[in-house]
């Protein structure tokens, strides 16, 4: 018996302590990113989703990690990481997507409601940037 996932390409984004995370539906706090097309690469994926879902401009630096997110019982998604450095540093516009948009201390991530892989590629961005994690 073979599974198939849905793919969830994220990326991580910091300004100097703080990451952006995004609220959805579930009133869970997220990473930006979303699902991965047939004609794209995993790169080409989160660079759109995040234009499309904050309006900013980023390139793709190391991936972060894999791994199978069960959403509820029988729905089950494949989320890619990736650490991604803003171009230029823009305002963060919130799209109809998501319910809130915030930029969280990195010392606070450990605390909300999230998954813990969210929390584990921020953890692994945060201190291939040399920042401090308190987490």
């Amino acid at each position: 018996m073979s599974y198939h996932f849905p793919v969830s390409v994220k990326g991580v984004i910091l300004r100097t302590d703080q990451v952006v995370l995004l609220y959805n539906e579930r009133d869970e706090w997220e990473l930006p990113g979303g699902k991965l097309d047939p004609e794209e690469s995993p790169e080409q994926c989160v660079v759109r989703e995040i234009q499309e879902e904050l309006g900013l401009d980023v390139a793709v630096g190391a991936l972060l990690d894999a791994w199978v997110y069960t959403i509820f019982p029988g729905a089950c998604v494949l989320i890619v990481t990736y650490g991604c450095v803003e171009r230029a540093e823009r305002e963060a516009v919130l799209s109809h997507e998501h319910k809130k948009v915030a930029w969280f201390p990195l010392d606070e991530v450990a605390g909300l409601c999230m998954p813990d892989g969210y929390k584990r590629s921020v953890q692994d961005w945060a201190q291939r940037l040399g920042m401090p994690w308190k987490g």
